[in-house]
């Protein structure tokens, strides 16, 4: 069966809840043999209570290992009806206090299961118990109704509260890619007119500061007056250095890096080492190793890495259950290399999780790195996880500043 893998329980309230349910149907079946109703079989007088408290007590494991109590709850269903059919009294009593025709667990199991089982496998599994619950061979008023109630209502149920939780996870999602998209359309406009801008500071600004230096600088050459030589080389100096930032300013509005780099400067660069506890947390076994010395990047490197590293733990989460990442950032004088593998996932993702995203993400990931000068590789591995690989320099190279600083400053 496909099956969504979990660790013991999903989290302490299931777990409560199911130890909770499974003690109580376990003293409720022990409780109706010890008020008289045992088999007759060669099996002993208690060998229908054996079977239902075993069963009840599998709920406990329903999380972990869901194929096997579904397995479990069928089998012990057939022999009860090959019981009735074959060997009255065996198994299940000639004359039953209750109507249940199948495990007592059995309306518990089929509502759960819908968390773990997709629709389809759910449906069919519904169907077998179904009729081994109703016998429409034999159908009758103390059968056929408590066998529906027994099964299909638990499984009518679930299904509509699942598929309430999608819709809502849903509408949630596109409200927030609205937004998002909204965000962006903004993030353009601001990004024309910054390129705008730049090009006027160009044109004009520039224009006029290098008229002002060779001015000053043939002054120095011309001029006979020590003093009138000195101030003049002092403003060819002075404008000199004017042009030198202005070029990188011009630089850092043209390839839209201005805004990622204040924000860094405003101290809100992240931390991967959050980000690697956060996806552990959830239940991804994540490891980080990093090397070298992360102050020889500059800050907008620094949130560009981070950018990488969580929408490829958000990828894991989404795309690939069951598996572990790895998280390596290699700091070294040009730069940082930045690596996320995960291994292969052991189960189909949760439709809800990889039906959210709008498969943008690594498309503007990559977007993001080429901005900065970097270079963006992801590519499944041949064992089946997935891996990202980003190269990106150690500063964010402005072509208007490399003119006046062949050396490639660090800022």
């Amino acid at each position: 069966m496909t099956e969504i893998r979990w660790g013991l329980w999903p989290n302490r309230t299931d777990a409560a809840w199911l130890i909770g349910v499974a003690l109580v149907f376990s003293a409720g079946n022990i409780t109706i043999d010890l008020a008289g109703n045992r088999t007759t079989g060669w099996a002993g007088p208690w060998a229908g209570t054996v079977l239902q408290v075993l069963l009840d007590l599998t709920l406990i494991l329903l999380f972990r290992l869901p194929g096997t109590v579904t397995s479990l709850v069928l089998a012990g269903a057939v022999l009860m009806l090959a019981s009735d059919l074959l060997a009255p009294g065996l198994l299940v009593p000639v004359r039953p206090l209750t109507l249940m025709t199948v495990p007592t667990i059995t309306p518990v199991l089929l509502s759960q299961l819908a968390r773990v089982l997709d629709r389809r496998r759910l449906l069919t599994l519904a169907g077998v118990l179904a009729v081994i619950a109703t016998r429409p061979w034999n159908a009758s008023w103390s059968t056929t109704p408590f066998g529906l109630l027994a099964t299909a209502l638990p499984v009518a149920i679930a299904l509509y509260f699942e598929a309430r939780r999608q819709l809502l996870s849903s509408l949630r999602d596109r409200a927030e890619r609205a937004e998002r998209e909204q965000h962006l359309l903004a993030e353009q406009a601001t990004a024309a007119e910054r390129r705008r801008l730049a090009g006027e500071m160009h044109d004009v600004v520039t224009h006029r500061l290098s008229l002002m230096v060779l001015h000053a600088g043939a002054l120095t050459v011309v001029s006979r007056d020590e003093a009138v030589r000195a101030s003049a080389e002092d403003i060819r100096r002075e404008g000199a250095l004017a042009l030198d930032e202005l070029r990188d300013l011009v630089g850092v509005l043209r390839n839209g890096a201005h805004n990622e780099t204040r924000t860094l400067l405003a101290g809100e660069a992240g931390d991967p080492a959050t980000l690697v506890a956060e996806s552990a947390s959830v239940g991804v076994p994540t490891e980080l190793a990093a090397s070298g010395d992360p102050a020889l990047i500059s800050p907008t490197i620094a949130r560009t890495a981070y950018r990488v590293v969580q929408e490829s733990l958000t990828n894991v989460r989404k795309h690939a259950p069951g598996s572990s990442a790895t998280v390596e950032l290699r700091y070294h004088p040009g730069g940082l290399d930045v690596e996320v593998r995960n291994t292969a996932p052991t189960g189909p993702g949760d439709p809800a999780l990889t039906g959210s995203g709008s498969g943008a993400g690594l498309a503007g990931l990559r977007q993001r790195v080429e901005l900065i000068g970097g270079r963006l590789e992801a590519a499944p591995l041949s064992g089946g996880g997935y891996r990202v690989n980003a190269i990106l320099p150690a500063y964010v190279p402005t072509t208007e500043g490399t003119h006046s600083d062949p050396g490639g400053r660090r800022r």
